[in-house]
């Protein structure tokens, strides 16, 4: 098997969304992870700005990291560093996600593009939220 077809094969079925927007934010690959968590078709978010994942009141602050980030080089987000934040399907239901970036740069050292691996942490999140309420309860006296 060919290293092209292996990638290939990761990208169409691994669990994880994986995704890359250019340095305008723009969505320019989007695997099957992604349709099946987010609810887009490719031919639907290849072309279309991140936005279309992030919750309305999120993406402002959002935009001006990301631009602030392809602008200056900087990252505030160690190599690996997992980050947690909401997001929305397609349908408009929210969910919890966990990714990691990876930013691309040019010849020259400038961010052109970043990519991201993402996992649904929804039914995780719900769980540890139960846990502590049930927790709450349980040590509250009657």
């Amino acid at each position: 098997m060919h290293l092209v077809d292996i990638a290939e094969r990761i990208l169409s079925e691994t669990s994880e969304a994986i995704l890359y927007a250019d340095q305008d934010g723009v969505i320019r690959l989007w695997n099957g992870g992604c349709e099946r968590m987010f609810g887009f078709a490719a031919r639907e978010a290849v072309g279309r700005p991140l936005d279309i994942i992030i919750p309305t009141n999120l993406r402002a602050r959002h935009r001006q990291g990301y631009s602030n980030t392809v602008r200056t080089g900087v990252t505030r987000y160690a190599a690996g560093a997992l980050l947690s934040v909401p997001a929305i399907r397609k349908d408009g239901a929210r969910i919890s996600i966990e990714f990691s970036i990876t930013p691309f740069r040019s010849a020259e050292g400038k961010i052109v593009g970043m990519a991201a691996i993402i996992r649904d942490v929804s039914e995780r999140f719900a769980e540890i939220k139960r846990l502590k309420r049930q927790l709450v309860d349980s040590t509250t006296p009657d």
